[in-house]
């Protein structure tokens, strides 16, 4: 199965019939309104319930669903998508630790139709949102959410004031960024201009969660290094390491000196445990600073002094740094002559 990003880019995927997914408001009260007419509006309440409630929106254990078609698994999609956002944005505001009782004033990246903000505001916060998709903010103008909303591409930056902002939460949207939709679009050119000025608008000290799906370990790698270049402390949190389908991974950045916290229902670490890791980080950090140094006079080679492979694994792993897709893997006949054949 594709992922979405990969289909197209995020303005164009998150179109009108996407939108529809993220909105559940309107639909729930017409559903209660229907099931009270069921219940006590006596023996015409079926045909009421038949003509007022769409057949596209029938759950399919309804006792009027069989007067019209029933497209059922698209309402349990639909609901589907809003309760998980709505569990990753309340973890989100959890790692985010701000001051109970107290109001902020928050970013919501990628706010969409405005599922988040409506937690955002049952909190007690006032939040800005900021989209790229004009269907999903429209969506969020028909739903009168109570944040402003503004129809911006995150790669390109922000233009808000320093120290604006008392945190900023983002739900399933980093992974786009890591998207080249036009040949002008470099990922970690974007990503840095991205967290650069973010970091810029956040007060010092502050949070900032980023819920999101990696395709690869290389752009987990390529994303928080962007993040440390421009400032950010911090680091993963995995919720559910175990679990296949429940495991979700959380980038908690932090403006100041701030401890990361843990994931849920991760396994404890004994004190022994820890020792080893602790012992293979090290062993892994000594490979590295000798694997470039001559082991007779203990002097950094140059690059002239470099043999064939040597220079061509360098290189690999310059452009594995950089981002760049189709790397060939590494093997024995890396950087091997091949025969002269006709």
């Amino acid at each position: 199965m594709s992922r979405p990003e990969e289909l197209a880019p995020p303005e164009i995927f998150y179109g009108d019939t996407e939108a529809r997914k993220y909105t559940g408001k309107w639909v729930s009260i017409w559903f209660f309104c229907i099931m009270a007419f069921e219940v006590h509006g006596g023996p015409q309440s079926q045909q009421l319930s038949a003509l007022s409630y769409p057949s596209c929106l029938l759950p399919a254990t309804s006792p009027i669903s069989h007067l019209s078609p029933s497209r059922a698994p698209a309402d349990i999609r639909s609901t589907r998508v809003q309760n998980i956002q709505a569990q990753m944005t309340d973890r989100a505001l959890e790692l985010l630790q701000l001051p109970p009782g107290e109001s902020a004033f928050l970013l919501d990246i990628g706010c969409g139709s405005g599922l988040s903000g409506e937690i955002l505001d049952e909190d007690g916060h006032v939040w800005v949102g900021v989209d790229i998709s004009p269907s999903m903010l429209e969506v969020a103008l028909e739903r009168e959410v109570e944040g402003d909303l503004m129809l911006h591409d995150i790669g390109q930056g922000f233009g808000f004031r320093p120290g604006t902002f008392d945190g900023c939460i983002s739900i399933s949207v980093l992974q786009w960024l890591m998207n080249a939709d036009t040949s002008t679009n470099s990922p970690p050119q974007r990503l840095t201009r991205f967290f650069t000025t973010l970091h810029s608008a956040l007060k010092n000290p502050s949070r900032a969660v980023f819920q999101f799906y990696p395709n690869s370990d290389d752009q987990v790698q390529l994303i928080t290094q962007c993040a440390q270049r421009a400032g950010f402390g911090g680091g993963l949190v995995v919720d559910y390491p175990n679990s296949r389908k429940a495991r979700k991974m959380y980038l908690c950045l932090m403006v100041g000196q701030q401890e990361v916290p843990k994931g849920l229902d991760g396994e404890e670490m004994t004190s022994s445990d820890k020792a080893k890791k602790r012992e293979q980080i090290q062993n892994e950090r000594r490979r590295r600073r000798d694997s470039g140094r001559d082991g007779k006079k203990g002097k950094k080679k140059s690059s002239k002094d470099l043999t064939g492979k040597e220079w061509v694994l360098k290189k690999k792993d310059l452009y594995r740094t950089r981002g760049k897709e189709g790397v060939p893997l590494d093997s024995k006949y890396t950087a091997r002559k091949r025969r002269v054949k006709f």
